[in-house]
């Protein structure tokens, strides 16, 4: 049996393995009504590839499947070179002790607790991270964080998801001097985006400092200064043509990739 060590996973190609997160959903297919199915939009896998990497698609387990999710989180980041948290439903408000908006989507807790058990595992090994949209979310949320649970509440405006079932495009603001800005630039960039939350506040003790803004002052960019590599984003860049960031993600998990043995059973 080939049993892979801490720090990524042996492959023939040589690249680099990065995790994807997944949601679950109730589709109907072909003669099946009602069918469980794991649900990633396919161009995050496809941006992944692009960037030069493997793709490998985390599907919550399922709080009732293993006995201990954070032990089973640790041990999938323990065969990854770097992890994507994609985007998706709303998470529970409960994650952060509030009473849920109308307008939120209905909870997911199996997504919610695997993701956030991925996150911290992640960032216990310095696992490369790159949080979209949601993965922000549960990134701020995952260090004590809370989120405006419907941003045009407090900006006025649904300037950062005017269309439902559309991404809009709005213009961010980087901040100079930080990891997002030896990256993209210390400028403003056009991102596209569909979001109606918002990180609303990040305690002092996560670590995580905002590199990116809105001009109506959503935060648009978290990231970890002293970490390899560690950035969420609002906006969704598997859904453009900038492959600077996931590429980023990808050299640094890169880095992280180192020749692995395997144990054959004799």
């Amino acid at each position: 049996m080939t049993v892979p060590p801490a720090g990524g996973v042996s492959n023939a190609s040589g690249l680099p393995v990065i995790g994807i997160s997944a949601g679950l959903d109730t589709i109907d297919r072909g003669d099946w009504r009602a069918l469980r199915s794991v649900v990633l939009p396919a161009m995050y896998a496809a941006a992944v590839t692009r960037a030069g990497a493997v793709a490998v698609v985390l599907p919550p387990p399922g709080q009732t499947a293993v006995d201990d999710l954070g032990g089973h989180a640790a041990a999938v980041v323990a065969r990854l070179d770097g992890l994507v948290l994609a985007g998706g439903d709303d998470v529970d408000p409960a994650r952060y002790a509030v009473t849920r908006h109308p307008l939120a989507d209905d909870p997911q807790p199996d997504r919610d607790a695997w993701e956030i058990a991925l996150t911290r595992a992640a960032i216990e090994s310095d696992l490369p991270l790159l949080g979209i949209c949601r993965g922000m979310q549960i990134m701020a949320i995952a260090a004590g964080g809370t989120l405006d649970q419907h941003l045009p509440d407090v900006v006025g405006t649904t300037v950062h998801s005017p269309t439902p079932g559309v991404f809009a495009r709005h213009t961010v603001s980087v901040l100079a001097g930080t990891q997002l800005a030896k990256v993209l630039g210390p400028e403003q960039i056009e991102v596209p985006t569909h979001h109606h939350q918002g990180v609303a506040t990040l305690p002092e003790q996560s670590g995580y400092a905002v590199s990116a803004r809105h001009e109506d002052g959503t935060i648009e960019a978290l990231e970890d200064p002293g970490a390899r590599f560690r950035i969420g984003i609002q906006w969704h860049p598997e859904a453009g043509t900038d492959v600077r960031l996931m590429a980023a993600l990808v050299a640094s998990a890169t880095r992280r990739n180192v020749p692995h043995c395997e144990t054959s059973r004799p």
